[in-house]
């Protein structure tokens, strides 16, 4: 388990609970090191825990029928996500890695229902990730079928920092042209191209310690 303290630092919706909801997740919450190109799960795992990043990046992906591999999303610092396979109690329907070495808190599922059984902040919060999400991955399956390397890139960027899913994210992305391109499903070389072409429109600017986002909603909806 985990302090409260802990807590409140790892999870910006437990800012959402109340003392008592805070000291049940946190006594259901413990944090797993996992190093650079671990698998987390494989697709088909029965995996139980809810996830949230605390540092690193992890990349969500699968498998097609004809081999391709498929980026469903990537997950820096800050992000939570699983709680559709929680709910349903269902196997992982998606390969979980780690991109970087990367620590990871895990919520018990038990926990986890009864936050969502007793918790009308927890809740509100499940609410708004879900309706996020929807978009998220309804914007996923347009572009990947109609967008160039560079759109790709602009919007994989831009939801690394999206501030509904990661609102303390800030406009400062840690991140490689090897991992964007991983997360992206385009080449080293197409990433270059693409975040040069992004610096010159003035929506990013690449830098030795990552990404500063210049213009997130316009990332957001390039080439829209």
């Amino acid at each position: 388990m985990i302090t409260a303290e802990r807590l409140r630092e790892i999870a910006f919706w437990s800012a959402e609970l109340t003392e008592e909801e805070i000291e049940r997740a946190r006594r259901g919450m413990t944090e797993k090191a996992f190093a650079k190109g671990a698998y987390i799960c494989h697709k088909g795992d029965k995996f139980d825990p809810w996830l949230g990043v605390v540092s690193g990046l992890v990349r969500l992906g699968t498998v097609s029928q004809k081999g391709k591999s498929v980026t469903l999303a990537g997950m820096r610092a800050g992000g939570w996500f699983g709680e559709g396979s929680v709910l349903k109690k269902e196997a992982r329907q998606y390969d979980l890695v780690a991109l970087r070495d990367a620590k990871l808190a895990l919520m018990a599922s038990a926990t986890f229902f009864w936050l969502f059984e007793n918790s009308a902040g927890f809740n509100r919060f499940l609410v708004t990730q879900f309706n996020e999400r929807i978009g998220q991955f309804i914007a996923l399956v347009e572009f990947d079928r109609s967008l160039d390397a560079t759109a790709k890139v602009a919007r994989n960027i831009a939801w690394l920092c999206n501030p509904v899913l990661v609102p303390r994210a800030g406009n400062h992305l840690d991140i490689t042209q090897e991992e964007i391109g991983l997360i992206s499903g385009v080449s080293r070389q197409a990433v270059n191209a693409a975040l040069q072409t992004l610096e010159q429109k003035k929506l990013l600017r690449v830098g030795h310690g990552g990404i500063a986002i210049l213009d997130l909603d316009k990332l957001s909806h390039y080439e829209d």
